[in-house]
């Protein structure tokens, strides 16, 4: 990565002109201007955007980048974000990508024009490499990418067992689950915790968006086929509203006839009639303990840990039996 030293050496004038063009701070001649605009292209220099924000003295910014605000699982993670960012004289940027590659990217370079201190990401839109080439520090929230690349996540294979468990404990016999996009690491692991926990079981499969209208179309579809389930597993708590509904429309009822447990523990699961029955994320501990470790990155500290798994419970309401 290169460094302003190279530039100054590449246009062949000193550090101090060099700063006083990036920086807009001083008087700097038409042909330095030129040679140093050269060197910048040809070393592909980006200027450390921290630096320079402390040197002005401007307040701190972090960058968080969620795939959906519509989700109320990422307002809820914002929060939490935010309450630390604030504590620590950081301000933050949220940033919705709609799972679009070129938004996310869009948004990263545009804030690496602004003074960012660094980046939260809860998307995979991305690679590891152009993760890691940013030149800020980067936590990544509910992913994980690489090894090389901080991450705080929930304990999701855990979790799907300690649903189907449940569900095997009300004498749950047939299981339809309802698994979120197949490419996202979280989901795989959910995934991978149901079919273990139901070995032996009589089971059904299906892919949904983390979206309540295309969940209730493949659920509706699913219990017309499949008429024995008596229990469903979703892998998101907005999926399993749309399950809800889809049960309402086939008057099945919900939990006698069939029983169903979300993924999550969004606040809305509890407002819902009936309450909904969900492994509950700690959505506040996975914002705040992403945060503390960026802060951390950004004062220059090692962590202590970089790969943070923050534990799930079972929070039992009205979607399953007594």
């Amino acid at each position: 990565m290169a460094t302003i030293k190279d530039v100054a050496k590449r246009a062949n004038v000193s550090v101090a002109t060099v700063s006083r063009y990036l920086n807009n701070s001083g008087y700097v001649g038409e042909q330095a201007k030129q040679a140093i605009e050269q060197a910048v292209q040809a070393l592909d220099y980006r200027p450390n955007q921290i630096a320079r924000s402390l040197s002005k003295k401007q307040l701190q910014t972090i960058g968080l980048i969620v795939p959906d605000i519509m989700n109320p699982f990422f307002p809820e993670l914002a929060r939490a974000i935010e309450d630390v960012a604030l504590k620590e004289g950081f301000t933050v940027i949220l940033c919705n990508s709609d799972e679009q590659r070129e938004k996310e990217l869009r948004y990263i370079e545009s804030l690496q024009q602004k003074y960012i201190a660094g980046f939260i990401i809860a998307t995979n839109q991305l690679s590891k490499e152009q993760y890691r080439s940013l030149n800020v520090p980067v936590v990544l929230l509910d992913r994980v990418l690489d090894a090389d690349l901080p991450s705080v996540t929930s304990q999701n294979k855990v979790g799907a067992m300690m649903a189907v468990d449940y569900l095997r404990e009300k004498q749950a016999k047939e299981i339809l689950f309802i698994s979120g996009p197949n490419d996202l690491e979280p989901v795989q692991q959910r995934l991978a915790g149901f079919k273990k926990a139901t070995a032996g079981m009589k089971t059904h499969i299906y892919e949904s968006p983390f979206d309540f209208i295309a969940a209730e179309k493949i659920a509706y579809d699913a219990l017309q086929k499949h008429t024995s389930v008596d229990a469903v597993f979703a892998s998101s708590d907005m999926i399993a509203f749309g399950v809800l509904k889809a049960a309402n429309r086939l008057k099945i009822d919900v939990p006698n006839d069939l029983q169903v447990i979300g993924y999550d523990g969004i606040a809305l699961g509890e407002i819902m009639t009936p309450g909904l029955t969900t492994i509950a994320q700690d959505i506040y501990a996975l914002g705040e303990t992403a945060a503390n470790m960026l802060v951390a990155l950004i004062k220059g500290e090692t962590l202590q840990q970089e790969h943070q798994m923050i534990a799930t419970k079972l929070v039992i309401r009205e979607t399953t039996k007594e």
